[in-house]
């Protein structure tokens, strides 16, 4: 009797220590959102202009680019409205190829941008997570939203990184 107990007991336990795909979401999303920030951070202001070729978004573009996208995720994903841009974020919306984003405005709208998708992730049932909504182009889950921009900061950040290597930059050490 004592050892099946103890069978059932140790066998349940790592059923018990599972977590939802929306936990793993919301801590993902958190800890995405710091690191983005970390590697922000590390280009000093005065190189918010930097772009390595002139192909490329300007550093405070890139920053800018990362958090403007993630709210159209997190709003689409969630349902939640999409907040207002702000007014310098605006600009540089109307005219991305000419407005320099800098390090002041790009770390507030990065951080504006990631405290609204931790409310949306957080906020999302798992009716929502798989509630095919968007554009019609773009009809995917409130999971997909979530997973594909997600990915597209990872992607950004990384781009961002190898703007901070080629102006001798360390970037922040990796978070996960």
């Amino acid at each position: 009797m004592k050892t099946s107990l103890f069978t059932i007991l140790a066998l349940s336990l790592p059923a018990l220590a599972q977590t939802t795909v929306k936990d793993a979401l919301v801590k993902h999303w958190k800890t995405s959102g710091e690191f983005t920030i970390a590697v922000a951070k590390a280009m000093p202001a005065e190189s918010y202009n930097f772009r390595p070729n002139p192909e490329e978004m300007s550093f405070g573009q890139l920053m800018a680019h990362i958090a403007g996208v993630n709210l159209n995720a997190c709003a689409n994903a969630s349902g939640m409205a999409r907040p207002a841009l702000p007014p310098k974020i605006a600009e540089w919306a109307k005219d991305t190829k000419k407005v320099d984003v800098d390090r002041e405005t790009a770390l507030q709208f990065l951080s504006d941008s990631f405290d609204f998708c931790d409310k949306a992730v957080a906020s999302m049932t798992p009716e929502r997570m798989d509630t095919v909504v968007g554009p019609p182009a773009r009809n995917l889950t409130g999971f997909e939203w979530l997973w594909a921009y997600f990915t597209h900061t990872a992607h950004h950040r990384g781009q961002a990184e190898v703007y901070l290597r080629v102006k001798g930059i360390k970037p922040p050490d990796y978070r996960f």
